[in-house]
């Protein structure tokens, strides 16, 4: 998991032991299956829960009584009210603020436009506004909130929580993130790439962990990559792992900001396809805009998200032109990822981010079929695709589960 440099340890060790084991249980755990699944002796996991119960982050939920011998037990599993964490995701189109309780159940989102012109400090300005009003949640108690994560574009300095140069938001480089959002709303802070942040949530939805081996691609203004790998979210050594975008795809294609043309991540981005409908025809020029064939446009990001939207409706009402081009980021994406799961070995592949949901039919539907003409053996087994189940809301979900998993989980070295 990412480092949260500036998150207190609200719990002693084995408290966050127990709470772990309780929040990975479906229905809850009795003390006696505690003691067993923790190792700890019975005493302690007596101590514990009791501290915990007057905590109020754990609850008494019922009797346990079939296929156990003698007294009914009780079970104990996580109090949602016991603590809250907030997320942000913060996506150059989009501010999304959301709420979480202490199972990762979100209880309030909000979801405002980001300033057009990218600039930090303004950017700053709506992000504290929208933690704002989801602190404001009628029944969830403010003085119960442990923290704010937040994710962001990369790259990131995740020991400082600072904003380093994203290609996408220039008006973001260089800014120190957590320490203007904690003097601006006293929570303490933690800073995340987004697609690292998408791929927590996905698998704190899947706490089991069922598949132990997946990639999420994440669909937003850019994409993509967060992986879980051996059951954990991969981070790298610097906490930005995931600057996928760079594989070639699509020879002599558009040219990426890395100097290269045909890299995956510029073919299948949101503001890409909305240039090639531009000089298709299918899409209307913006008020002053001259489109000229094969020359980009320097559009702002709401104008990209309206005329995106455009392109996507007008392919699913039938528009030959406007599916050619979704069409061709399918294909590109089945290139990229018959490379991506075959190297990894991986058996899943899940799609989210808050573009994703305007051609999610559309890329499921296809997707399979055109893995399958590219696959000429190269995977030992079928993969399988999905949109996320948490929805467009991932990364700002993700964001508020590192907060909850820096602060609860269990980690060598705690006092």
């Amino acid at each position: 998991m990412p480092k949260g440099a500036n998150l207190p340890a609200i719990a002693a060790f084995n408290e966050t032991v127990v709470l772990d084991a309780v929040r990975r249980s479906e229905g809850g755990l009795s003390r006696v299956e505690l003691a067993s699944v923790t190792g700890l002796s019975a005493q302690t996991v007596t101590n514990v829960t009791r501290r915990l119960l007057g905590q109020g982050l754990i609850r008494e939920a019922g009797k346990q009584s079939e296929g156990s011998p003698g007294k009914p037990r009780t079970l104990l599993r996580l109090d949602p009210a016991g603590a809250y964490a907030v997320g942000v995701h913060l996506d150059p189109t989009v501010i999304t603020c959301v709420l979480l309780d202490l199972e990762g159940e979100v209880v309030e989102h909000v979801r405002q436009p980001a300033p057009p012109d990218g600039d930090a400090k303004a950017t700053l300005a709506v992000v504290v506004d929208a933690i704002r009003a989801v602190l404001a949640t009628p029944g969830a108690d403010p003085s119960r909130v442990i923290g704010v994560g937040v994710a962001a574009p990369g790259p990131i300095d995740a020991e400082t929580g600072v904003v380093v140069r994203p290609p996408l938001v220039p008006g973001w480089n260089d800014f120190h993130l957590r320490d203007e959002l904690t003097a601006a709303t006293g929570l303490p802070s933690l800073v995340a790439k987004d697609v690292i942040s998408a791929a927590v949530a996905e698998r704190w939805r899947d706490p089991t962990g069922a598949s132990k081996d997946y990639a999420f691609i994440y669909y937003g203004t850019g994409a993509g990559i967060g992986l879980v790998l051996g059951g954990e979210v991969y981070t790298g050594s610097t906490d930005n792992a995931g600057d996928a975008g760079h594989v070639l795809v699509e020879p002599g294609g558009a040219l990426c900001a890395c100097g290269r043309r045909g890299c995956w991540g510029e073919s299948v981005r949101p503001q890409r396809l909305v240039l090639q409908g531009l000089w298709a025809g299918v899409l209307p020029a913006p008020d002053g805009e001259q489109v000229a064939d094969g020359v980009d446009l320097d559009l702002d990001v709401d104008t990209v998200d309206a005329l995106f939207t455009r392109l996507t409706e007008a392919a699913d009402a039938g528009d030959e032109r406007a599916a050619a081009i979704i069409d061709r980021s399918i294909r590109n994406t089945a290139f990229y990822l018959s490379n991506l799961t075959a190297l990894l070995d991986l058996d899943r592949v899940v799609f989210g981010g808050p573009s994703w949901s305007r051609v999610e039919h559309r890329y499921l539907d296809q997707l399979p079929e055109r893995l399958a003409e590219i696959d000429m053996g190269i995977l030992t087994h079928p993969v399988l695709l999905e949109g996320s189940a948490v929805g467009d809301d991932v990364a700002a979900v993700g964001a508020a589960c590192l907060v909850l998993n820096e602060t609860f989980s269990p980690r060598v070295g705690r006092g």
